[in-house]
């Protein structure tokens, strides 16, 4: 599923390069945006939540988090190759509507299970609950 999930990024990647994003903190905020629309928290806030400080988000995720990270980084896309942005404010907005279909899809989950969907758990607590599940 990770392998799954770098195809989507380069995808969504290769798409903000084509409507003229700049590497590195233009698509740091593009991220965050993706992110805060669909988790409810910052990149940054997500991150403190897991625990992590040079780890790589996505390698922390659980299954569900990172389908759902996978969902809004395709319907950015989707929504980015229609629209066609020009700057980075129409970017933006394309990147929280594409977000905020995940973010829906999250909130759907958590009413139907009653469960929160964007958790602590991170590699080495998920690993360990795999140990756990194996025994």
């Amino acid at each position: 599923m990770r392998l799954k999930s770098i195809e989507i990024r380069k995808t969504l990647t290769d798409e903000w390069e084509n409507r003229g994003v700049k590497e590195g903190l233009e698509f740091a905020i593009l991220t965050n945006e993706i992110t805060e629309a669909w988790t409810g928290l910052t990149t940054k806030e997500y991150k403190r939540l897991k625990d992590l400080k040079k780890e790589n988000l996505r390698d922390n995720m659980t299954n569900l988090e990172l389908v759902l990270n996978m969902l809004a980084e395709t319907a950015t896309t989707e929504i980015s190759q229609k629209r066609e942005p020009k700057n980075l404010d129409e970017n933006k907005v394309v990147a929280r509507e594409g977000g905020g279909v995940a973010g829906n899809a999250r909130k759907d989950i958590e009413y139907k299970t009653g469960k929160k969907v964007v958790t602590d758990k991170n590699a080495k607590i998920l690993k360990w609950d795999d140990n756990k599940k194996i025994k």
